[in-house]
């Protein structure tokens, strides 16, 4: 596990970016953080840099959002959701499967005996300052361990 620090949302969003620099197919990402904490900000920049045309917009309402670029990507926002069947129902286990995508699920702490088994974790805590940001990462599984030693490096910016 370590930390990166960002000082506005230029620099979240910036981050994003970075991380869709060595981003694959089949990758899965976990983001936690309180309303507002800069999620959504995040996902922005890194389906930016993968060449998303469409509005990306938090999927607290729709529950999981497609976006097409380079990949796609399935969206999810478990935030709204109460029961582990209303997974089953929104294709959550078909979708958080697939290697052809890229998966970002938002509040996992919501079913964590649901997720993929390999995943990095991101979790966004305010800082100190107005718009500073402590961004924890973390991983689970080995699948994505060289893409966790990458990321490291290039978190040093």
């Amino acid at each position: 596990m370590f930390q990166l620090k960002t000082s506005s949302p230029e620099e979240t969003y910036a981050f994003g970016q970075k991380l869709a620099d060595k981003i694959r197919q089949g990758m899965a990402f976990c983001l936690e953080g309180d309303l507002g904490a800069g999620k959504t900000l995040l996902v922005q920049g890194l389906a930016n840099a993968l060449h998303v045309t469409d509005e990306v917009t938090s999927p607290t309402f729709a529950i999981m959002n497609v976006y097409d670029g380079d990949y796609t990507i399935y969206h999810f926002d478990l935030y709204r959701l109460d029961f582990e069947h209303e997974l089953e129902d929104i294709g959550f286990y078909e979708y958080s499967e697939t290697e052809d995508a890229v998966i970002i699920i938002e509040w996992p702490d919501r079913f964590p005996d649901d997720l993929p088994n390999d995943y990095i974790g991101l979790k966004i805590d305010r800082g100190r300052l107005e718009n500073e940001r402590i961004i924890t990462i973390s991983q689970q599984g080995k699948k994505n361990q060289k893409f966790y030693e990458e990321l490291k490096e290039l978190c040093r910016f």
